[in-house]
């Protein structure tokens, strides 16, 4: 398994890659070889990070590269291995700087770079680049980190007539049995009475809905980790205009997320008792859709009016959330591709974090500037929430303002948590629109390295 993200068990041999930053390039091409020299100045080289470049032999063998890194060592890592010729490389430190923490960085980045979602074409897939892991590194969470995100960019780029609420229940039995972990499924006539969102959401689809719990580890703290798995939106009766349906296979990126950071967490063997809770629909269109303004039940007892029926992912959060605090976590997050003004607000590269919590918001975001997976937060602005109590007739699911349409989702997410869990939501987008080193274009694990590091050294007080 290890080779197929390009990584290679430490001990292997390859062509060694010397790590420089720009400064040590410049002292090394001070004192290289007249040869080496030559060869820099005919390649037309100029020291960047994530830039290499590679000297031969006098038989023309590759001897050496050098590879420059900067501030952005995880993708600066998935540059290299894309500008290096396709073999089998090893890191070799120019200095003392480079740490264990860095080289991991690197390899990281080395093994995302190599991702390739090929399952639908007849053509062999193109070869990747090999890379030995570094000595000194923590493989399991190198490996658990690029095997959790390859799952989840597996799991975003499946089309949607593949990937249903019943596959997304296959993929969680699968990372069950891999781990060792239970799961149980509540669908049918008990979702219907126990989870009545989730069910009207997604009783008008082909494939019926359900609501997936997985639980591992039997020690440390308790961490709950909800996704949001829609598994196609196509708005219900408030359909979305065909451009805008385009990438809605995307909408279970929530549920990928959550999947992927939970393998992570589990093959890395990191101390904390593990729920994932996902709540799986396709929000479709028939005569068992649920309509603008009707009132639907939730597991909470809270009457909701839908604002929007294109407002789904939030009513199925609702009854997770609800059962989810049925268990008293110590942490919950959930993950949620939920509002269109979030990526207004941000783009589509940075997700927006709202939390309960100040000391839990700084740490998630430490955690992710230590990743390099970034998050931004924005506020649960209280005065908003008047906004969802002015429904003709309950609780509304939009609120009747325009305007703040990410913090008015994540305030109606905030009444079935409450204000004084330890809670926080991730509204992203969880989708490559173009490619780069290391991200490509398609389905992409954003904020999950964030939330590792958070819950790898989250300790209860």
């Amino acid at each position: 398994m290890i080779e197929n993200f390009g990584l290679q068990s430490a001990g292997s041999a390859g062509t060694e890659i010397h790590l420089m930053t720009v400064d040590d390039f410049a002292i090394w091409q001070a004192k290289a070889s007249d040869a080496h020299q030559g060869w820099i100045s005919a390649q037309n080289f100029h020291a960047k990070p994530g830039k290499s470049i590679y000297f031969a032999t006098t038989d023309g063998r590759i001897d050496f590269a050098i590879g420059i890194f900067g501030n952005h060592a995880v993708w600066d890592g998935a540059a290299l291995a894309a500008s290096l010729p396709k073999g089998h490389w090893q890191f070799t430190a120019a200095s003392d700087d480079l740490d264990a923490g860095l080289l991991e960085s690197l390899a990281l980045g080395w093994g995302l770079g190599q991702y390739q979602f090929h399952t639908y074409r007849s053509a062999p897939a193109p070869a990747v680049n090999y890379l030995t892991l570094p000595d000194g590194i923590h493989a399991d969470r190198l490996i658990g980190q690029v095997g959790g995100i390859y799952l989840c960019r597996d799991l975003i780029n499946q089309p949607p007539n593949h990937m249903t609420p019943a596959a997304l229940q296959t993929a969680m039995e699968t990372l069950a049995k891999t781990h060792d972990a239970t799961l149980e499924t509540h669908s049918g006539a008990a979702l219907e009475s126990e989870f009545p969102a989730i069910n009207i959401v997604g009783r008008a689809a082909e494939i019926a809905p359900r609501l997936m719990d997985l639980r591992w580890g039997k020690k440390g703290p308790k961490v709950t980790l909800i996704g949001k798995g829609i598994t196609f939106d196509s708005g219900g009766l408030d359909l979305k205009p065909s451009k805008a349906m385009e990438m809605m296979k995307k909408d279970m990126g929530g549920a990928a997320t959550v999947l992927g950071l939970a393998a992570a967490l589990m093959a890395s063997h990191v101390d904390i008792q593990l729920r994932v809770l996902v709540a799986a629909a396709e929000n479709a269109v028939s005569d068992r859709s649920m309509r603008p303004l009707d009132i639907i039940d939730t597991r909470a007892g809270l009457k909701v009016e839908v604002g929007n029926t294109d407002a789904e992912g939030r009513l199925v959060l609702a009854d997770a959330i609800t059962y989810a605090l049925e268990d008293t976590p110590d942490f919950l997050i959930d993950f949620a591709t939920l509002t269109g003004a979030a990526r207004v607000a941000l783009g589509t590269e940075l997700p927006a974090l709202f939390c309960n919590h100040d000391n839990t918001a700084a740490a998630i975001l430490a955690a992710a500037d230590m990743a390099q997976d970034p998050l931004w937060r924005l506020p649960l602005f209280d005065d908003y929430d008047r906004h969802l109590d002015a429904g003709y007739a309950a609780l509304s699911s939009t609120g009747l303002s325009g305007y703040g349409g990410a913090i008015t989702a994540a305030l109606f997410l905030r009444r079935f948590a409450g204000k004084n869990t330890n809670w926080a939501h991730i509204d992203v987008m969880a989708w490559n629109l173009a490619s780069r080193p290391g991200r490509p274009k398609g389905g992409e694990a954003m904020g999950l390295r964030a939330l590792y590091g958070f819950i790898e050294s989250f300790q209860t007080s």
